[in-house]
């Protein structure tokens, strides 16, 4: 799908709105290399089926937005250490805040080869230095060094992704579990057998609006010891 000059003007205008929507300041570069990602999601769509979202103007509140929902969360911990995306898919939510936060280095987790072949192509085009991509399914994946933050965009169930992310998560780091409507009954099975190392007192539930995403949103912020 090629735009046109009006749907090109309108993506860049809906991605602005966007951004203000959310408090969130982005240089010239940052703003072009989210459209860049955004186009060649949408060219690498046609041949790879990567994502159900074809139309790149759907493409801004469903990928762009949604993921950047959690940088509130992210930027605070810049300091703290490097950061797991699990699950990446296409590289959401990792990419657009690898893209917002230069200083912080990203892993891209998945065990689909296709979508990890286009993450490499998007950081390669992009210049995107703080970003590596992994092929690796994540209960198999030992890095060589553990993560301050971990983040899993509709990946699993809340009990079997704490599980399984005890052994990639370093002391006092945070699961950011991204999720639509709140899953009470998987916030409920955590609660009642929390998995070694797991926080239970500390865990918080913070509602997100995306901007003209008419859906349910809300990040399950879980501290591990």
């Amino acid at each position: 799908m090629t735009l046109d000059a009006t749907a090109d003007a309108t993506l860049v205008s809906r991605l602005d709105r966007g951004l203000a929507s959310l408090g969130i300041s982005a240089s010239d570069l940052q703003r072009e290399r989210l459209l860049s990602f955004t186009d060649l999601l949408a060219r690498w769509n046609r041949a790879y089926n990567l994502t159900a979202v074809r139309d790149p103007l759907e493409m801004v509140p469903k990928h762009l937005l949604d993921s950047l929902a959690v940088l509130p969360r992210v930027q605070p911990r810049v300091h703290h250490g490097p950061v797991l995306d699990v699950g990446t898919g296409p590289g959401l939510p990792g990419l657009p805040l690898a893209i917002l936060l230069p200083g912080l280095d990203f892993t891209l987790l998945d065990g689909n080869g296709k979508k990890v072949r286009f993450v490499r192509q998007v950081v390669l085009e992009l210049g995107l230095d703080n970003v590596e991509p992994v092929h690796a399914r994540m209960q198999a994946y030992r890095p060589r060094v553990n993560f301050a933050t971990i983040m899993a965009r509709a990946v699993a169930a809340l009990p079997d992704l704490c599980r399984d992310c005890s052994a990639l998560m370093a002391p006092g780091g945070v699961l950011l579990a991204l999720k639509g409507r709140l899953p009470e009954q998987e916030v409920a099975d955590l609660a009642a057998a929390l998995p070694p190392r797991v926080r239970g007192a500390d865990i918080a539930i913070h509602p997100v609006r995306v901007p003209t995403l008419d859906a349910a949103r809300c990040i399950i912020e879980v501290p591990f010891d």
